[in-house]
């Protein structure tokens, strides 16, 4: 059976690097809020909190892996 979505994290791509920033903000709230929640027994999905983790891993791979994109040109051009 085909999957019809998108595959986590690939719709991350599609944002622009100010969006990814607005992104990262939001989870790291959601994260923050999550873990309170957590604490207190508030929580009912337990899951929340791995969720925002994983994202936030995978927001920051993206960034890194244009920032290395960006920086490949510039190392070629010096080195030959």
């Amino acid at each position: 059976m085909a999957r019809k979505g998108k595959r986590k994290g690939e719709e991350l791509y599609d944002l622009a690097d100010a969006d990814l920033v607005k992104e990262m903000d939001e989870t790291y709230r959601q994260l923050f809020t999550a873990r309170l929640q957590l604490a207190t027994r508030q929580l009912a999905n337990t899951s929340l909190p791995r969720r925002a983790r994983r994202k936030i891993a995978r927001i920051k791979t993206i960034q890194r892996q244009r920032e290395i994109a960006a920086a490949q040109p510039a190392v070629a051009e010096g080195g030959a």
